[in-house]
């Protein structure tokens, strides 16, 4: 998993990702961490899951144009269906989506920081 990529929305960096871009980091997420990370990018990916999770998370389901087709608060123990269009999720703490101005509609991408 690497540390080393900034999210941007609308071209704007809003936070520092974790990539989870094999299966075995995309299993982990962000289970057994004492901290989240700022953000977690998962892909491919096109659902999620909240099992074994003692905290909500915010959930954007991303296109592989980059726009953001859905926008939820995944519970501890809940899920995402399978979802058409959707190869890549971005997770952060409950609240950061607000705080960035995140909204369905909107460009992310995720690149190594420089």
């Amino acid at each position: 998993m690497s540390d080393s990529s900034s999210v941007r929305l609308n071209g704007r960096t809003v936070a520092t990702a974790l990539v989870a871009d094999t299966w075995r980091t995309r299993l982990r997420g962000v289970l057994l961490r004492r901290e989240l990370p700022e953000a977690l990018w998962l892909t491919p990916e096109n659902s999620v899951h909240g099992i074994g999770m003692r905290s909500a998370l915010d959930v954007a389901l991303v296109g592989a144009d980059g726009v953001v087709r859905s926008v939820l608060v995944l519970r501890p123990w809940g899920m995402t269906r399978p979802r058409r269009h959707v190869t890549a999720v971005l997770e952060a703490p409950r609240g950061s989506f607000g705080t960035w101005g995140l909204q369905v509609g909107d460009l992310v991408t995720v690149d190594p920081r420089t």
